[in-house]
């Protein structure tokens, strides 16, 4: 497969561009679709906080009691409506249903389903192009802080739009891609939760050493283990951060929320979520792994290890530590330093961590290198992304 521009620049093949339509975005997709769910049954929501920046694929879902929301199928595109939702990238394909169940999410979602004659692909990616999300950007009206985007507005956006087999082509070509991100993606879950299995089997369940503790080994508290890095933190505004280069991550409690021109950390850490969303439903504490170069705001405390605890073994170590009884806040729960402090571990002597450390490290390694490769990824799919919707780079004569 190869690709060139139609302006002449060398991408490849090229042959003569075919016609595309104007035709607007209610011509091609419904809006916000009518659909069904009873009032009080459960179905699965897809909530606006598990959708990640610029990615396609939803990472989680919830099985809740359905009392209001916007509804959509499987293969539907669903695109924040709010700021800084939209701003900073969430727009999803639903891919987590089965065929012909009904799920539901946010009010603050817009639905796009693709009408007959056009490709579902194809239609996600257009309105993750620049020529939905600007337009849908500047529509955007309320107060600040909560502004929504005109939903009547990119409606009636006029786009050209490509015969059916081109938008085939064109989302066939940029799914290979986010196919490929998000293989990756179960990969490292795969190796992640090899490497956690090791770590319970050793440290929880005491499996080598029969349920007992071994000489050497004592329990002790989270502060003989970590250091705490929340003194650097700072805090950046939306506004803040719209006038700045999107290049490195700016984290928050739970995953990225932007990306700036500067940064704070460089290195490998383990962020745990500090007040929000600080666990999961079962109680334990939402992590993340994390290195290069980064900024964070104060939603989530920034961790290393100490006297033998690489940051990977803190992270197998937290992930399987329960931390609900430290959570303090009805309305805005937290982990504070001093109560995450106080929790008590298993402690091993120096040599047994230093050799479970090795045994572990491949697996981090090679999450780290999978990563890497899906930022590589993500970075093809971004600048080919506005060059394809705009008919750019011809692939009409594409065979995928």
């Amino acid at each position: 497969m190869s690709l060139r521009s139609r302006s002449g620049r060398s991408w490849g093949r090229l042959d003569m561009k075919s016609e595309w339509t104007k035709r607007s975005i209610s011509d091609i997709a419904e809006v916000n679709p009518r659909e069904s769910i009873s009032k009080g049954s459960l179905a699965k929501k897809i909530p606006m906080d598990v959708l990640r920046i610029f990615t396609r694929d939803v990472s989680s879902y919830q099985m809740e009691e359905f009392k209001g929301g916007a509804k959509f199928r499987n293969m539907d595109t669903i695109m924040a409506r709010i700021t800084p939702c939209l701003e900073n990238g969430k727009t999803a394909q639903v891919r987590c249903l089965d065929n012909g169940e009904v799920g539901f999410g946010s009010t603050e979602y817009i639905v796009f389903r693709a009408k007959e004659g056009t490709d579902p692909d194809y239609l996600y990616y257009l309105i993750c192009s620049p020529l939905v999300r600007v337009p849908a950007i500047k529509s955007m009206v309320g107060s600040s802080g909560r502004q929504r985007v005109q939903t009547d507005v990119v409606a009636n956006l006029q786009i050209a739009v490509p015969n059916y087999e081109e938008q085939v082509k064109i989302g066939g070509l940029l799914k290979t891609l986010d196919d490929k991100i998000q293989l990756n993606t179960e990969i490292n879950k795969n190796l992640f939760e090899q490497a956690q299995a090791l770590y319970k089997d050793r440290y929880i369940d005491l499996s080598p050493t029969d349920g007992k503790i071994p000489a050497g080994w004592h329990i002790g508290t989270v502060s003989e283990i970590i250091e705490l890095h929340d003194s650097k933190r700072i805090p950046l505004s939306s506004r803040e951060r719209e006038k700045l280069n999107k290049i490195y991550p700016y984290y928050g409690a739970t995953s990225v929320m932007d990306y700036v021109d500067r940064y704070l950390f460089d290195g490998i850490y383990l962020l745990l979520g500090e007040d929000g969303t600080v666990v999961d439903d079962n109680g334990f504490p939402v992590l993340q792994y994390v290195d290069g170069k980064f900024w964070v705001n104060n939603h989530a405390h920034v961790i290393t290890g100490k006297c033998g605890f690489t940051v990977e073994l803190l992270y197998l170590l937290f992930s399987l530590t329960n931390v609900k009884f430290i959570v303090t806040g009805a309305v805005q729960p937290k982990i504070s330093q001093a109560n995450l402090n106080k929790v008590p571990v298993l402690i091993p002597d120096a040599d047994e961590l230093k050799s479970f450390n090795s045994v572990i490290q491949p697996f981090f390694a090679q999450i780290r290198d999978l990563r890497a490769e899906n930022d590589r990824l993500a970075t093809l799919r971004d600048t080919l992304l506005p060059r394809l919707m705009s008919g750019e780079i011809d692939v009409s004569n594409i065979d995928l």
